[in-house]
């Protein structure tokens, strides 16, 4: 590039103080990452010390360390709801014993054991923890055979090995697949040898038959169908079934290229699908991978309001604010178009033709406001909707990235990992399956801090209640 095509990109970037820290700001987040530093690194290489610098300083530091210091201002107010909500189960508990003890007659006896000793305070609140737990869904008993033959087939099909190997095999399908699949990359559709790949194809869907039925018949129908892989497993397997025939039926006999609205490739590769998918099944055998997608449910399930309201409230906002200010240009080539005696160069909004992205309307608004909480080329958007409305614009875009990608994305990963952690603790390993199961997540988080209520705190809070009248 000449100077002056230099110089023009130069004031582009740092044309006065609002772009210069736009053009920063944007850094932070690394979208315009070289582009921001090429004008200044063709010129001297010293210069790139200068951007280096600031994203390290910036992006490594600085947002690392915002981040931790939300999270630990949201973790400290979270420990104080959940020490909150601990206090007032304890004390609503300990309430309930206190109203029952002072009555002279209690129906039945509630409060008595067979030993005509009364509970106390402790065991009446253990009794309450008791009924708080889950039930345990228990499965149905597996048929029991007579013959020691089947005995021994029940015994050989019904072990975990014998899923182990039905993993290895869908494993197998799968690696099948892509060799084919790589194997024709470079030829044409005529050239393929879709036979051979469909032929595989049944192979694999005879074993998972076999596999399906051989389970049935150790678990019985009932046990089979209790456990959610297992009904996950025998659709797909169904499904397949069906197709194969479908393959073998009409198409492996006449091979015709067409048969309706799908060829022999393309039911080959729906066949592929289906048989990728049935490989989740190894998911619940893979403890990480297991505990990370129950923790990652768990959350969502919990951050799921903040979200709705927030993207709402953004979406609503933007749409007042913005609604019908980029009018898209149709056909017409975008590229160097002259806009207000100046000239859109490549990357800006009409070049990429970004028309899509705007807030006519709620579900644009909400795509925009993805696409902008992801960065990557949010300077785009940034810069756009500054020039097309008010340069003021970009506060709101700017709000948006704070608290979308800094502080509920950060957010939400850091808390991620914590309970992930925690779930991963090998002490969790040593406490009893049903005392893990019923206990909530968030206290099984805060478990080393959260402090039990003392007998005096209760008793002094019970006394203070209005209505109750309890004896000193």
């Amino acid at each position: 590039l000449s100077d002056g095509q230099q110089d023009k990109e130069w004031v582009g970037y740092f044309r006065n103080l609002p772009d210069s820290l736009t053009s920063l700001l944007v850094l932070l987040t690394t979208a315009n990452n070289p582009d921001v530093m090429i004008p200044a690194y063709s010129k001297n290489r010293a210069y790139s010390i200068f951007f280096i610098l600031f994203t390290v300083l910036g992006n490594l530091f600085l947002m690392n360390l915002l981040t931790a210091i939300i999270y630990n201002q949201f973790r400290g107010y979270l420990l104080k709801s959940v020490q909150s909500s601990l206090f007032r189960r304890r004390l609503g508990i300990r309430a309930a014993f206190e109203v029952l003890s002072s009555l002279k007659e209690t129906p039945a006896n509630s409060l008595k054991t067979c030993s005509c000793d009364q509970l106390s305070a402790a065991q009446f609140q253990r009794l309450f923890e008791e009924l708080d737990k889950d039930a345990i869904k228990q499965h149905p008993p597996s048929p029991e055979y007579r013959s020691h033959f089947m005995r021994k087939m029940q015994f050989a099909f019904g072990h975990p090995y014998f899923g182990y190997l039905g993993n290895v095999v869908a494993l197998a399908n799968i690696v099948s697949i892509c060799v084919v699949l790589v194997l024709d990359a470079d030829k044409q559709p005529s050239e393929r040898d879709d036979f051979f790949l469909g032929t595989i194809n049944c192979f694999f869907i005879i074993y998972y038959l076999m596999e399906m039925l051989l389970k049935i018949l150790a678990m019985g129908l009932k046990r089979y169908l209790s456990y959610p892989s297992n009904r996950f497993d025998g659709l797909l397997t169904t499904i397949l079934l069906w197709w194969a025939v479908s393959l073998m039926c009409y198409f492996f006999p006449r091979r015709p290229e067409f048969v309706g609205l799908l060829s022999l490739w393309d039911m080959v590769r729906l066949a592929n699908m289906l048989i990728v998918f049935r490989f989740l099944r190894i998911i619940p055998n893979m403890k990480v991978v297991y505990l990370f997608l129950h923790t990652s449910d768990i959350f969502i399930d919990q951050t799921t309001n903040f979200v709705k309201v927030v993207f709402y409230a953004f979406a609503i906002t933007g749409i007042m604010l913005f609604k019908g200010t980029v009018v898209p240009m149709g056909n017409v080539s975008v590229i160097n178009t002259t806009y207000n005696n100046g000239t859109l160069q490549c990357g800006t909004y009409e070049q990429l033709e970004y028309w899509p992205n705007n807030f006519d309307d709620f579900a644009a608004a909400l795509v925009t406001l993805w696409d902008v909480m992801v960065v990557n080329n949010w300077q785009v958007f940034l810069e756009a909707f500054s020039r097309y409305s008010s340069p003021w614009a970009k506060i709101y875009f700017v709000a948006w990235w704070l608290i979308s990608s800094v502080i509920w994305v950060n957010l939400f990963v850091a808390l991620l990992l914590e309970n992930f952690i925690h779930k991963w603790d090998r002490r969790c390993h040593r406490e009893s399956l049903s005392d893990i199961e019923y206990q909530r997540t968030v206290e099984l988080m805060f478990r080393d801090v959260l402090e039990e209520p003392t007998e005096e705190e209760l008793m002094e809070k019970l006394h203070q209640h209005p209505h109750l009248h309890l004896c000193r």
